[in-house]
C-alpha cells in the first residue's frame, strides 16, 4: 500500500462559489439528532442492527439489547449498503449485482415483499427534501464505458428523473452542502472528488485528490465536507463554498468509513488496514485519539444514545461494537463472510440522507 504523500494535492478547478451554510446553532446541520431522541414516527421501532454481507446475500439482524443475532434472511446478490427511507418507515438493502433493492419493514426486521428495480445500486441517497433518490452506480471503468454515475429516481414512484453520468470510475459515497444544493462524491478508483449541482443535475467540478477516495460527511457548521482516503491514509478536506481543496488530517492505514459523534464533536475514522479507529476533534482538525480495534473496520453505525459504535469488519466476518467514549471493545458478534454497510435503526433526525444512515 503507498504511503501517504508528504504534502495536500493541489486543486484542479477554477473556484466555484455556491451557497453556504449560515447563522447555524449547536450541532449545526446536525441539530436535531443530538438529543438521541426518537421522533415519534419511529419510536415504536425496535431497536435493530442490520448487516448486509455482500458475498453471502444474506442479511443479518442483530438486537442490540442483547448482541443477539435474531433474524436473517436472503436478499439479492452483492448485498452492499442498508439504507433508511428519508421517512425512515422502510430500509432498503442495496443488491448491486442483481440490480434492485429489496425493501426491509423496520416494525417486524423482515422484507416486506417489495423489491424495486433499479440498475446496479452500489449506495443509495435522499435529497435533504426528501423529492429525489439518487442510487450511486459505482461501475469499474467510469461512464460512458460503464453506467458508472448517479442515477436520480422519483422515491415514490422510483421512476427515472435523471442521470448524471461520471467519467471518473468507481463513483462511491456522497454527502450534502447544508442547503441540499451540492453534493460531493468520491471516486474510489480515480482519486478525485466531484462536485455536482443538485436541482440542474449536473457536475459542477472535481478536485483531483489522488489516492482512493471513500465516505463522506459534511462538518456540522457545513463549511466543508470531510472525504476519508484509504491510500493516502487521511482525511481530505474540501470547502463547500468555493469547491477548493482545504487540507488533509493524518488518519490511519486505509481510512474508510466516517462518522460524526452525537454531541457532534468530533469524527470517527475507521482505518481498516491499521485495525484501528481514529477520533478527530471536529474544531481543531487534529486527531485526539486512536483506538485498536481489530478487525478490518469499515462502515460504522451509532447507538442512538452515542455511546456505542457499531462496526462492520468487511474482511474479517464480524461486528465489532466500541465505546464511543473510551475507545474499549463492548464485544464481537459473528455475522458472515464479508459483513458491509450496516445500519443501526431507527436513529435520532428529522430524516435520512440514506447511505447507512446520515440523518439531519
Amino acid at each position: 500500500m503507498p504511503s501517504t504523500q508528504p504534502s495536500s494535492p493541489p486543486p484542479t478547478a477554477a473556484p466555484t462559489s455556491v451557497p453556504s451554510a449560515v447563522g447555524l446553532g449547536p450541532g449545526g446541520v446536525y441539530a436535531a439528532t443530538l438529543s438521541g431522541k426518537i421522533q415519534s414516527a419511529w419510536a415504536s421501532f425496535p431497536e435493530r442492527v442490520y448487516v448486509p454481507d455482500e458475498r453471502s446475500g444474506d442479511v443479518v439482524v442483530i438486537d442490540p439489547a442483547t448482541f443477539k443475532i435474531v433474524g436473517r434472511f436472503k436478499v439479492g446478490a452483492s448485498p452492499e449498503h442498508i439504507t433508511p427511507a428519508w421517512d425512515g418507515q422502510v430500509l432498503y438493502v442495496n443488491n448491486m449485482n442483481s440490480g434492485s433493492m429489496t425493501e426491509i419493514d423496520p416494525r417486524t426486521g423482515r422484507p416486506n415483499g417489495t423489491v424495486i428495480r433499479v440498475p446496479n445500486p452500489y449506495n443509495l441517497y435522499f435529497t435533504p427534501d426528501g423529492t429525489r433518490a439518487i442510487v450511486v452506480e459505482d461501475m469499474s471503468s467510469g461512464a460512458p464505458t460503464d453506467p458508472n454515475g448517479l442515477l436520480f429516481l422519483d422515491p415514490k414512484t422510483w421512476k427515472k428523473v435523471g442521470f448524471v453520468p461520471i467519467p471518473w470510475a468507481g463513483a462511491n459515497h456522497l454527502d450534502f452542502s447544508a442547503d441540499g444544493k451540492t453534493l460531493f462524491l468520491s471516486t474510489e478508483f480515480s482519486g478525485r472528488i466531484v462536485a455536482v449541482d443538485v436541482p440542474k443535475m449536473k457536475v459542477i467540478t472535481s478536485l483531483k485528490v489522488g489516492g482512493s477516495p471513500t465516505d463522506v460527511r459534511l462538518s456540522p457548521d457545513g463549511s466543508v465536507v470531510f472525504v476519508a482516503n484509504q491510500v493516502r491514509n487521511e482525511i481530505d478536506i474540501v470547502n463547500t463554498t468555493t469547491l477548493r481543496y482545504a487540507g488533509f488530517i493524518q488518519a490511519g492505514v486505509g481510512a474508510h468509513g466516517l462518522a460524526i459523534s452525537r454531541d457532534a464533536t468530533k469524527l470517527f475514522v475507521t482505518n481498516r488496514l491499521a485495525a484501528s479507529l481514529s477520533v478527530i476533534d471536529i474544531t481543531t482538525r487534529k486527531v485526539v485519539a486512536t483506538w485498536a480495534i481489530g478487525g478490518t473496520p469499515d462502515m460504522i453505525a451509532q447507538s442512538p444514545d452515542g455511546s456505542q459504535l457499531w462496526i462492520s469488519n468487511r474482511y474479517s466476518g464480524y461486528i465489532t461494537v466500541v465505546n464511543a467514549h473510551s475507545g474499549a471493545v463492548i464485544t464481537t458478534i459473528d455475522t458472515g463472510v464479508n459483513p458491509h454497510g450496516l445500519s443501526y435503526w431507527p436513529q435520532p433526525g428529522r430524516y435520512s440522507l440514506g447511505h447507512n444512515g446520515n440523518m439531519r
